[in-house]
């Protein structure tokens, strides 16, 4: 049976990298689409995310199946929960993607306007922070893992530059308050991006350590 449950998990670790990998492209796609100005490719993350939905569903039911016929235990038990949660964390994600690409859509049929923040800097620590924390679960890594959750703080950071950038432009270009209430959904729906990047590496330590790290200070957990 040890051989049988072995080979399922192993189906499972490449169905939850399957999904981190389309959602990874859901969110570049979306955001991508935005420094474009590009409404199509907007509306074709938008259109797609039913499959991530079914994504979800299919791993969830991998998991309790696997549960159900097995009963495993130990390190292959944490696995199948961590799995469970995180795919909880990236159909989340999939659904940012699909906020972002609406804000986008919207941004793409007006006249371009700057926009007063690097986008595509913060865009690009969210996607990266999102792609290293499935490479945590895949290759159980607890230092990246802690090294993510360091991170978050630095979205942050960014996540309040853009609001005070924001409403400096708003003061300045009253007309186009819409085009950059649209920018500023996108950096929140990035910031979040972010934290789920975090959650996700969190569980990971829980996988590898059986130490839960949520709501804990950084510096208390290391």
């Amino acid at each position: 049976m040890s051989r049988h449950l072995q080979r399922d998990i192993e189906n499972l670790k490449n169905k939850i990298l399957q999904m981190g990998e389309d959602v990874e492209d859901r969110v570049y796609r979306a955001t991508l689409s935005i420094v474009q100005h590009n409404e199509k490719m907007a509306l074709d993350v938008k259109d797609n995310d039913a499959e991530i939905d079914a994504m979800e569903v299919e791993i969830e039911e991998t998991c309790l199946s696997i549960l159900a016929l097995y009963q495993p235990v130990a390190i292959d038990l944490r696995f199948i929960i961590t799995v469970l949660k995180i795919n909880n964390e990236l159909e989340r994600v999939g659904d940012l993607a699909v906020n972002i690409a609406e804000r986008s859509a919207f941004m793409a049929l007006q006249d371009e306007v700057k926009i007063p923040f690097d986008i595509t800097g913060m865009a690009l620590k969210a996607e990266s922070m999102l792609t290293r924390s499935i490479d945590c679960l895949i290759n159980m890594d607890v230092h990246l893992a802690y090294k993510i959750r360091s991170e978050d703080d630095d979205v942050d950071a960014l996540n309040q530059e853009m609001y005070a950038r924001l409403n400096e432009a708003i003061l300045s270009n009253p007309e186009q308050i819409n085009y950059y209430q649209h920018a500023l959904s996108v950096g929140r729906h990035l910031e979040r991006i972010a934290d789920h990047a975090t959650n996700i590496a969190e569980e990971v330590i829980y996988l590898v350590d059986a130490e839960i790290v949520r709501h804990t200070p950084e510096d208390f957990v290391q």
